[in-house]
C-alpha cells in the first residue's frame, strides 16, 4: 500500500527522519540526533561554559543568549542559542545543518565531565522548530496562548500550550530582524500546529529565500557562509557574544587566540556592503579602488526593502571602516560598492512597551 505524505515529508527526510507507515501516512519514527537539546545536572553551567564563549551563569531565568562553540584555534564550530530554563536545565538550539558535529562535540565533553565525577546529563529532544516571524506574529499567536506575549521580550522563553498543543517552548527570537518567535513543538504535532497557524490568512509559508534576504538585511551571519571554523569571533565582529567574565578568565576553547585579538585587532574583518547594478553573490571578489583584491563576499542578495544589493564579506582591516569606497567584481567587471553599517534595515525586536 502506498503511504500518503504530509507537507513535511521532505523536511523529516532532510532532518534524518526514519520514515514508517502510521495510519496510512509516512511519518518519522525516529531521528538522528536532534539540534535541540537539554543539559541537566548541577554542573550544567560549567559544562556549557566549557564549550561556548558566553557567560551562561549570569543569564536570568528563561533568558537566552546567542553564543558560539569555538575550537582550540579560535575558529567557530557553530552558533547557537542557550537558554537558562527555570525548570532546572539549559535549553540549547544549534543549527540543524551542524547537528552531527555539535552532538558529537557535546557527547565527547559529557564523557570527560562524567569521568571526572561531575553531575551533568544531556538529552536530545524529538522536537521540530517553527519560526513565526513578522509584525503580526504577536496578534496571531496570542489567540492560541493564555500566557501574555506582551511579557515575553526578545531572547526570553516560556513553556506553553500553543493552540491546544502542550509542551511547546516559545522563544522570542528568530533570524529575520523582525519581531518573531521560534516554537519548539513535539514532532508528532508539528503538522497540526503548522496547519493551525496557516488557518489565519495573515500567516504565509516562507521559504529559505525569504529568510536569507531578511537575515542579510538584518546583517546576521549564516553558518557555513559568513562564519565557519576558519573565522574567529573577532574577525566576524561577534566580540559582543563573549562574556566579560569569560574574557578575563580566558576559560573557553581558543581563548588564548581570541582574547588577544580583541585588543590587537585582526588582519581581516567582516563588513557590510551596499551596491547597485548586478547582484553580488557568495565568492564575489572585493577590490580596492585601484583594483587590488582585498577580500571576498560571503553572502549577498538584492534587498527587497532597500532596492539595492546587500552583502556581507571579509576585507583587509584597512578597508573596513564604514563609508569606505570599494569595488566588487561581478562577471569580470568592477562595480562600485561602499562598506556599510549593519543592520542595513533597522531591526524590530520586541523589548517590551
Amino acid at each position: 500500500v502506498s503511504l500518503k505524505q504530509t507537507v513535511l515529508y521532505d523536511f523529516h527526510r532532510a532532518h534524518g527522519g526514519k520514515m514508517v507507515g502510521f495510519a496510512g501516512w509516512s511519518m518519522p519514527v525516529q531521528y538522528k540526533d536532534s539540534h535541540i537539546s537539554k543539559v541537566h545536572g548541577k554542573d550544567r553551567i560549567k559544562f556549557m561554559e566549557s564549550l561556548v564563549v558566553a557567560d551562561i551563569a549570569e543569564l536570568q531565568d528563561n533568558q537566552g543568549t546567542l553564543t558560539l562553540f569555538t575550537n582550540d584555534k579560535g575558529g567557530i564550530i557553530d552558533d547557537l542559542i542557550v537558554t537558562k530554563a527555570d525548570q532546572g536545565y539549559l535549553y540549547v538550539v544549534s543549527n540543524a545543518g551542524c547537528a552531527d558535529k555539535d552532538s558529537a562535540l557535546m557527547k565527547s565533553r559529557l564523557a570527560e565531565f562524567k569521568a571526572a565525577g561531575l553531575d551533568v546529563d544531556l538529552e536530545f529532544l524529538d522536537q521540530a522548530l517553527i519560526a513565526l516571524q513578522g509584525p503580526s506574529m504577536s496578534r496571531v499567536l496570542q489567540a492560541g496562548m493564555k500566557e501574555d506575549l506582551g511579557k515575553l521580550t526578545f531572547m526570553t522563553s516560556a513553556l506553553a500550550t500553543v493552540f491546544g498543543i502542550p509542551d511547546c517552548r516559545v522563544t522570542r527570537c528568530g533570524y529575520t530582524g523582525e519581531d518573531g518567535v521560534e516554537i519548539s513543538v513535539p514532532l508528532s504535532r508539528v503538522v497540526e500546529l503548522s496547519e493551525k497557524l496557516l488557518a489565519n490568512s495573515e500567516v504565509k509559508l516562507a521559504g529559505l529565500g525569504a529568510r536569507d534576504s531578511l537575515r542579510l538585511e538584518a546583517g546576521l551571519c549564516l553558518y557555513g557562509n559568513d562564519i565557519d571554523d576558519t573565522t574567529t569571533p573577532v574577525e566576524a565582529t561577534l566580540v559582543w557574544t563573549i562574556g566579560k567574565r569569560r574574557r578575563q578568565a580566558r576559560d573557553f576553547p581558543g581563548a588564548d587566540i581570541i582574547v588577544p585579538q580583541i585588543k590587537a585587532k585582526t588582519a581581516r574583518k567582516r563588513v557590510g556592503l551596499l551596491s547597485t547594478g548586478p547582484p553580488v553573490r557568495q565568492h564575489t571578489p572585493i577590490l580596492s579602488p585601484d583594483g587590488k583584491v582585498i577580500g571576498e563576499v560571503t553572502s549577498g542578495c538584492p534587498s527587497p526593502c532597500l532596492k539595492k544589493n546587500v552583502a556581507i564579506g571579509y576585507v583587509e582591516a584597512a578597508f573596513a571602516k564604514n563609508g569606505t569606497a570599494v569595488q566588487v567584481e561581478v562577471r569580470k567587471k568592477a562595480v562600485p560598492a561602499v562598506i556599510s553599517k549593519m543592520p542595513f534595515v533597522p531591526t524590530n525586536y520586541y523589548t517590551g512597551n
